[in-house]
């Protein structure tokens, strides 16, 4: 039997009801362990602490915390309270950070201390009214009486879009509880005999699914600081862990690393990933002795897509994410919008229960996004007799660096401010390491001189690290389509090799 609750509040009290004392939360750098008793009191405190600050239904509280029971406690406190939150991605420097901020409404931030220095000098650009860290939290008491809907917000999420800055997902409560009830209910069937484990950073929408997870089947859910390649597979055998979800280049770098005769010894029963690369998924089975199952999801949309056991010894390899969750309806369309036949290629669109409500303060985006209650992911695939999903690629013009989304607008605008930057363009370069890797295209004003070693510096006072641009080229001028805007397209056909002739920051030179 498992708590089956359509909002986050009520998953949180019938698991503090049903396993107060057993472990709900492990958090590996500090050694802390919270029951779901203690989460349960402990957010009620903090749900309590907020109201004392005036937080109260529909108010938007920002988090630019590291892995430490302050950001799930806050996230569920807020959840008590009918509030939103933020989380701010700890990379994230002046001009990203102002735009999550000032453009999500946030009234208030809780940081880490040496966030706010940084956070105090934003917020007289936002509406943010106070920067706080956790210990400046006046003592809790009892929260006010609140049982939230279904369908109010909990999240406005913050992603990459295809152009501009990063879009506000507002995400409700169902979305959080679909996900993880469906984990519980089908395949892989999370209980509460189960030790799972997460390694990303809580602003991220995985440890929070993952919180979510816990909760629904009382499973305990080990925390790691960050992904560490050298020491995990140690955590996961120090912990017991049964399952764990991973993405983007981790399993390329856990596969890198040496051999080992305890390998095999853990208790992992299955492990989900996001785009495992096909050519290494058997290689991944035979290193560690368990299956790895295909999953796609979108901030957008949650858990969508999932390889199933009684398809798995059949995909192995095949580039297949599986078949849609439960939910979840799936639909391979034309340019028209009309399904297309099995076996062609089109558009993946997704519709269901628990996604997303639009992207916050943004009509236009959130109507381009979903079509006759579709909504668009953007990429293609195609579909099989039986109704299997094979990813092809994506249709949006982003860069996907190691897991994290860039949009090339963002980082263009960022190099604009510089004062010797004209006009530049940001694309895509394909890396065997990390998927994608950023290159800029960069024309100076006229009588400036800057290398590209200060730009990239430049670039990295003003957003998050992993955008800042590895290649750079100066040109005296870039293709221009009719409209005046940069054709892209045509410096992709440029050479077979972007890289050839450009600045690499990582090696310090010029290829």
């Amino acid at each position: 039997m498992t708590a089956r609750s359509d909002d986050l509040t009520g998953l949180l009290t019938e698991a503090a009801r049903r396993w107060p004392d057993k472990d709900a939360w492990v958090f590996d750098e500090t050694g802390e362990r919270l029951t779901f008793a203690d989460v349960d009191r402990r957010s009620a405190e903090l749900a309590a602490a907020l109201s004392a600050l005036g937080i109260g239904p529909g108010d938007r509280v920002a988090a630019m915390l590291r892995n430490r029971p302050e950001f799930p406690l806050l996230w569920l406190a807020l959840a008590r309270i009918g509030a939103v939150l933020v989380p701010v991605n700890t990379g994230y420097r002046e001009l990203d950070g102002a735009h999550v901020l000032a453009h999500s409404g946030a009234r208030l931030v809780i940081a880490e201390p040496e966030f706010t220095d940084l956070l105090t000098g934003i917020a007289p650009r936002t509406s943010v009214e106070r920067v706080l860290t956790v210990t400046d939290l006046p003592p809790g008491g009892q929260p006010p009486v609140f049982r939230p809907a279904p369908e109010l917000p909990t999240n406005i999420q913050y992603t990459s879009g295809t152009t501009g800055a990063p879009k506000g997902c507002v995400l409700p409560h169902r979305y959080w509880t679909t996900l993880a009830n469906g984990l519980v209910t089908g395949f892989p069937h999370i209980g509460d005999g189960d030790v799972l484990l997460t390694a990303q950073q809580f602003h991220y929408i995985d440890p929070q699914w993952n919180v979510a997870l816990g909760l629904a089947s009382g499973a305990t859910l080990v925390v790691l600081d960050r992904f560490h390649p050298s020491a995990f597979w140690a955590k996961i055998r120090e912990y017991g862990v049964t399952w764990f979800y991973c993405l983007g280049l981790m399993p390329t770098l856990l596969l890198r690393r040496p051999s080992a005769p305890e390998d095999r010894l853990h208790k992992v029963r299955a492990i989900s990933a996001s785009a495992i690369p096909r050519e290494l998924h058997a290689e991944l089975e035979q290193r560690w002795g368990v299956p790895w199952f295909e999953a796609f999801g979108m901030t957008e949309t949650g858990g969508d897509i999932r390889m199933y056991p009684e398809d798995h010894d059949e995909l192995v390899g095949t580039g297949c994410i599986g078949r849609p969750a439960p939910g979840r309806e799936v639909m391979i369309a034309a340019e028209s919008g009309r399904p297309l036949p099995r076996g062609r290629t089109g558009e993946l669109l997704i519709r269901g229960v628990g996604l997303m409500h639009g992207y916050h303060d943004d009509p236009q985006a959130t109507a381009a996004a979903f079509r006759g209650g579709w909504f668009r992911t953007g990429d293609l695939a195609w579909m099989d007799d039986d109704g299997r999903v094979y990813y092809v690629g994506r249709t949006k013009d982003m860069i996907r660096r190691s897991g994290e989304n860039v949009a090339a607008d963002e980082v263009e605008r960022a190099l604009l401010l510089h004062p010797a930057v004209r006009t530049v363009a940001v694309l895509a370069v394909p890396d065997d390491l990390r998927g994608e890797e950023i290159k800029a295209y960069v024309v100076l004003g006229e009588g400036h001189e800057v290398t590209a070693a200060e730009l990239a510096e430049f670039c990295a006072t003003k957003l998050a690290y992993f955008k800042v641009p590895r290649f750079w080229t100066f040109v005296d001028s870039l293709p221009m389509t009719p409209s005046e805007r940069v054709a892209k397209g045509e410096l992709r056909k440029a050479a077979a090799d972007l890289r050839a002739g450009s600045y690499d920051r990582v090696e310090g030179r010029w290829l």
